[in-house]
């Protein structure tokens, strides 16, 4: 998600390559309304103290991971129900003992987008990351498609980040609703040095598109991918197989209900990506993780923050896809809820 100008036009690039009282659900119910589809051995949850309450939110949902019947899951102490209260003026001791609440570093966000702590609350069972653009905001400068350059107002939202590290091998499942707006919806986690990054979720909940022809593609997709970059000259390598914009091919829109997006990070060279208990996507070999060398040779080695936030993304606000402000007065729509989140590590037994 952390991305500059030269990562905005590639992303640009990208994308054209694919286009020519609301919350009464939560992941304690599919909403698909299936079962997820286990039907292969699947190691018993453990808590550090090998054994796992089953009032967890998440104790109903085995862990679909293959893993060997010897293995136990280990619930990692960054898992979060999100079952108290907290915000910027008020942070509660759950929230401050995992989360820090911003961006792991001073950036305030791509593009036009401007983190601000009281963007962030927790309440009523959920993390709420919201929006808005106050009549104040600051400008922003931005290159057009057409190399002229306009300025838009800023958009403020939220971002968390785990002051605590993930390392592989580690399984991490969000249960969230994304906000049903033109702003990125994301779970990912990057490396404090910005040059190894894993996406859980990065999704578009919001219909409005910038063409008729394009109007539910993006809230039908969730971007199932990583990065290695090099910093210094910057340089970004990102999978780009249709793999990576997953859709179900039963029409759902994301943002409709809570969904489970998991990803188990198996080794250096291996990932797995899993949507309500389904595996829906593998990465798996150095010629995809990282065929230009940017890791070195190391493959995904570096522990990672995990990290929450909504963002107006470059690339989007340039093609016109910048939240209005009659969206942001939606304040359920810009909204993007999370109700748990679950890191758990697999051992032998």
């Amino acid at each position: 998600m952390k991305i500059n100008r030269l990562t905005s036009l590639f992303m640009i690039s990208f994308m054209m390559l694919f286009v020519l009282n609301p919350l009464t659900t939560s992941c304690s119910s599919n909403p698909n309304g299936n079962e997820p589809n286990i039907d292969r051995p699947v190691g018993p949850a453990a808590n550090p103290d090998d054994s796992i309450s089953e009032s967890f939110q998440w104790s109903k949902y085995e862990v679909p991971v293959h893993v060997s019947s010897d293995t136990v899951w280990q619930l990692q102490p960054i898992s979060d129900e999100f079952n108290y209260r907290s915000s910027y003026t008020d942070l509660n001791q759950e929230f401050t003992k995992r989360w820090k609440d911003y961006y792991p570093a001073q950036w305030d966000g791509p593009g036009i987008t401007s983190w601000k702590k009281e963007m962030v609350s927790v309440a009523e069972g959920y993390l709420r990351i919201t929006a808005s653009r106050p009549t104040d905001a600051l400008y922003e400068e931005l290159t057009m498609p057409d190399k002229t350059k306009e300025s838009f107002q800023q958009t403020y939202t939220g971002c968390i980040s785990s002051l605590s590290l993930v390392t592989y091998p580690v399984y991490v499942e969000a249960c969230a609703k994304l906000s049903k707006s033109t702003l990125a919806s994301d779970v990912w986690m990057l490396s404090p040095d910005d040059t190894q990054e894993i996406d859980i979720i990065e999704a578009y909940g919001g219909d409005r598109s910038e063409t008729s022809a394009t109007q539910s593609y993006w809230a039908t997709r969730l971007h199932l991918s990583h990065h290695l970059f090099i910093r210094h000259p910057f340089a970004d390598y990102q999978p780009l197989d249709d793999g990576t914009w997953y859709t179900d091919g039963k029409g759902t829109k994301w943002a409709d209900d809570f969904h489970r997006v998991g990803v188990y990070w198996k080794s250096p060279t291996h990932l797995e990506y899993y949507v309500d208990g389904y595996l829906v996507r593998t990465v798996d070999g150095m010629d995809i993780i990282d065929p230009k060398g940017f890791s070195g040779g190391t493959g995904l080695v570096k522990g990672l923050h995990i990290i929450i936030n909504e963002e107006d993304q470059e690339w989007r606000t340039v093609r016109g896809l910048s939240p209005t402000q009659e969206e942001l007065s939606n304040q359920e729509d810009v909204t993007f809820f999370v109700d748990w989140i679950r890191v758990l590590k697999p051992l032998q037994k």
